[in-house]
């Protein structure tokens, strides 16, 4: 299995490169820069028996995600999962938000996949699965969140899109939409208030515990799998059924 995360090196990122590595299959994990943390995820997804390549780039812009996508083509010519993680916030109150960091967190976490995508469409064929990490607040609206909770919410209708044009190729596109994962984005985006955070999201679930990364490489491997065959353009929200009491 040929794996492809675009934002791979760290973080949920890195848990789905690490988890979808399997024997004689191919991980290219994505990041601006070939740095420390991408070198490290290289060396856990070898370990898990995979091949790992690193294809740094930024994706943010259509140039940069075609020589992402050109970096990868030198090595296979098919991609069996896509998976975009990259994620980029700054807290704000929407009236108070900033048109450049606006701008900026919409590129990085919606119009990236769909350079990406546009740019993967020869890899692609019947059974690939595209999968798009979004986030509980792309639905609800939680305090200082509107650049990622916007941004995540156009990625997730450009996946709606996305995912009946290539219906058409027997590949699929589906979202998980997981609540607060302790991750360093998330501490990096909220800073001081990122334990709060969490711990809210942990006291909230009727399951009676935080989501981690490994429930969500778990739903991501059932998109991947042939059991996902028919699901399609869907977004599965991973919160433990946290929306269900408010």
């Amino acid at each position: 299995m040929n794996v492809l995360v675009i934002g791979g090196s760290r973080g949920l990122g890195r848990a789905v490169a690490a988890g979808l590595a399997v024997d004689g299959g191919i991980v290219f994990i994505n990041n601006r820069a070939l740095d420390r943390e991408t070198r490290e995820t290289v060396l856990m997804v070898e370990a898990a028996g995979a091949r790992a390549v690193p294809v740094p780039g930024d994706v943010s812009t259509p140039d940069g995600a075609r020589t992402v996508l050109d970096a990868v083509k030198e090595h296979t010519d098919r991609i069996d999962v896509l998976v975009h993680s990259a994620v980029a916030g700054v807290p704000t109150r929407a009236l108070n938000a900033d048109a450049d960091d606006l701008r900026h967190v919409t590129e990085v976490n919606a119009l990236s996949v769909l350079y990406v995508v546009q740019q993967a469409l020869p890899l692609l064929g019947a059974g690939s699965s595209v999968v798009y990490l979004s986030s509980r607040g792309a639905r609800i609206a939680l305090p200082h969140y509107v650049t990622v909770g916007a941004s995540k919410a156009m990625g997730e209708a450009l996946i709606r899109y996305l995912s009946v044009e290539l219906a058409e190729i027997g590949a699929r596109a589906n979202v998980v939409a997981p609540t607060a994962l302790d991750t360093p984005g998330f501490r990096e985006i909220f800073g001081d208030d990122a334990d709060r955070r969490l711990a809210i999201a942990g006291q909230r679930s009727p399951s009676g515990r935080a989501v981690d990364c490994d429930d969500v490489v778990d739903v991501v491997k059932y998109l991947a799998s042939p059991g996902a065959s028919m699901v399609q353009g869907q977004t599965i929200v991973l919160d433990g059924g946290s929306l269900l009491v408010g």
